[in-house]
């Protein structure tokens, strides 16, 4: 697989491309979501390339800010997320990347990376 630097030469569709609202590294945030479940199971970042990837072969490929390469989802665990929509946000600087995920999602093993609940105190409710 190639490694490049975010902001490389891509064959994202030029129309696409346009309609992303990128952070100061050149990436935007992609929320995964299940299919069929609807549950939220990670976020992760893509670059032009790791989208033009993740449209043209099915497979959810990400740009890895630590070991500064794209990876796609399940290549090492087998753990692969096939690919059923994706969605940009109103603003540009988000996607939503639907997915039939095979396996677990979070490197933990768990199902999805958000498992830890924060305690939140919403004023009215609650005795």
């Amino acid at each position: 697989m190639r490694v490049a630097a975010p902001d490389s030469p891509t064959d994202l569709d030029p129309s696409i491309a346009a309609r992303l609202r990128r952070d100061a590294d050149g990436l935007v945030a992609a929320i995964v979501r299940e299919h069929g479940t609807g549950d939220v199971l990670m976020l992760a970042w893509m670059d032009d390339e790791a989208l033009h990837r993740t449209l043209t072969t099915g497979l959810a490929t990400y740009w890895s800010r630590s070991r500064k390469e794209y990876w796609v989802k399940g290549a090492t665990s087998g753990h692969y997320q096939h690919v059923k929509a994706v969605a940009l946000d109103c603003d540009g600087d988000a996607l939503l990347v639907t997915v039939e995920q095979d396996g677990a999602a979070c490197h933990t093993g768990s199902h999805t990376c958000f498992f830890t609940e924060l305690p939140a105190t919403v004023p009215g409710e609650g005795a």
